[in-house]
């Protein structure tokens, strides 16, 4: 891996605000801050505005305040809202907020910058936080350049492959134990139809660095393409890059969901939920919503590795993780949130109060070692944990990479890079160009940023 440590965010890192691994369930809502600075007992946390982090937003005042006396004061967002929040307020140290949710995309260029705390001296004094507890990959994409732990995961996922295992009984079909994709693409024409108004997939396809851009990208990954080679040289014009690109938009078209050019996180799980596609491919957290007590589809749902080409797996890796920002005027107590909100004990009173299948899982050994959380999870707990460990952040293609990611690219300039190419790509999916003229105009982007990159 070569990223030039020279190099900084443009403009504050304005361009991490663009689109996101997981689209927002619910509507936005806020809280707390007010625009104050925390101090003395209390704190101010950032964060994003999913189901999880509301429920321990629910869980916060009569369990961490109520035990410690340190006021959490809550400022809850949307995605692409929240990060352009953070990147202002962490990048100017200004300090408003002493925590927030970063992803393990931000994390390490955060690090890099100055603009978070080192936990490695409150995890050396909080023995009872284990950090060896923590997943390995998760504890590793958390890792800044210098080998020091900058954020603690809240959740962690990968993505794998989701089938109604009922249709394909009926149908008189077998999932593969470990499919490729164009096993996959000749299921979904299969099933296609197998009740009225189901189609044989879903997949995302709406404008977005982290929404259609995450599964194509492991698309690319597999069918042995990339964004950038070693040398950073743009490869979006490369046989590989177009082959998956197009057999995935082919994909979509063909046998997709209706609407796909506008089908992101939320509107595929609707669809699985409400029964009108087959198959979905997308993140290991979806399933929780698929298992919960009033899925429909609860009981229903099959579940198999991601699909793969070249790659042994093709699986992302994902977090939404704690940062506490370097210019906290309350670093202790902001650990001792952290400390809390991704521990064990949390975990068990979500388990406790909420129900096993709603605790953020994906991060902790023990997790996967709990009776109740096997359990309730039984359908997708190791499924999800082995898709996890099996990710390859480093070397996630059939080449080398010059940064770190599965289903993104770990520079700055990705968040832009990979929004504008996303409209391409749904452009494409929509039928109003094709996918050669789409990856001839994201190539000359792409060509921008290798300029700026090559030869240091």
């Amino acid at each position: 891996m070569r990223i030039p440590s020279r190099r900084r965010p443009r403009a504050a890192l304005a361009a991490v605000a663009a689109g996101t691994l997981l689209a927002p369930l619910l509507s936005g809502c806020w809280t707390g801050a007010g625009g104050a600075g925390s101090g003395g007992d209390a704190i101010n946390v950032l964060m994003v505005n999913n189901p999880q982090m509301q429920e321990l937003q629910r869980l916060t005042a009569a369990h961490f305040t109520k035990r410690t006396g340190i006021k959490v004061n809550f400022t809850v967002l949307p995605e692409n809202d929240v990060r352009d929040k953070i990147s202002q307020d962490f990048a100017n140290q200004a300090g408003q907020y002493d925590v927030a949710t970063l992803s393990n995309y931000e994390i390490p260029i955060y690090a890099r910058n100055g603009w978070l705390e080192e936990l490695d001296p409150y995890l050396a004094k909080d023995t009872a936080f284990d950090q060896q507890d923590i997943l390995k990959p998760m504890r590793e994409s958390l890792t800044g350049d210098d080998g020091k732990i900058y954020g603690e995961p809240f959740y962690g996922e990968s993505s794998f492959l989701m089938y109604r295992k009922d249709v394909f009984a009926e149908q008189g079909l077998t999932m593969p134990e470990h499919p490729t994709w164009q096993q996959i693409a000749d299921l979904a024409a299969k099933t296609d139809g197998a009740e009225p108004g189901m189609k044989g997939i879903c997949l995302r396809g709406l404008p977005g660095w982290g929404e259609v851009m995450a599964p194509l990208t492991t698309v690319v990954n597999t069918f042995g393409g990339t964004w950038f080679d070693k040398d950073y040289k743009a490869r979006l014009d490369s046989p590989e890059f177009e082959k998956a690109t197009k057999f995935y938009v082919d994909l979509v078209r063909e046998h997709g969901e209706s609407g796909a050019a506008q089908a992101g996180f939320a509107e595929c799980l609707n669809n699985m939920t409400q029964g009108k596609v087959t198959m979905w491919y997308d993140a290991t957290s979806a399933a929780g919503s698929l298992e919960a007590a009033d899925s429909p589809v609860k009981g229903k749902i099959g579940y198999a590795p991601a699909p793969v080409e070249k790659t042994e797996s093709s699986g992302w890796l994902y977090t939404w993780a704690w940062g506490v920002q370097q210019a906290s005027r309350n670093p202790d107590k902001a650990w001792e949130f952290v400390s809390w909100a991704a521990g064990r004990e949390y975990e068990e009173l979500v388990g406790e109060q909420i129900g096993w299948s709603n605790v953020p899982a994906g991060k902790r050994e023990s997790t996967y070692a709990n009776p109740d959380y096997r359990e309730e999870a039984a359908a997708f707990q190791e499924m999800t944990r082995e898709a996890i460990e099996g990710a390859r952040p480093t070397d996630p293609g059939v080449q080398p990479r010059p940064a770190p990611g599965i289903q993104f690219v770990g520079i700055p300039e990705f968040t832009d890079l990979g929004t504008k190419v996303s409209l391409e790509i749904s452009a494409a999916i929509a039928g109003r160009q094709s996918v050669e003229s789409a990856l001839k105009k994201s190539q000359a982007l792409a060509e921008q940023i290798s300029e700026e990159y090559e030869g240091r």
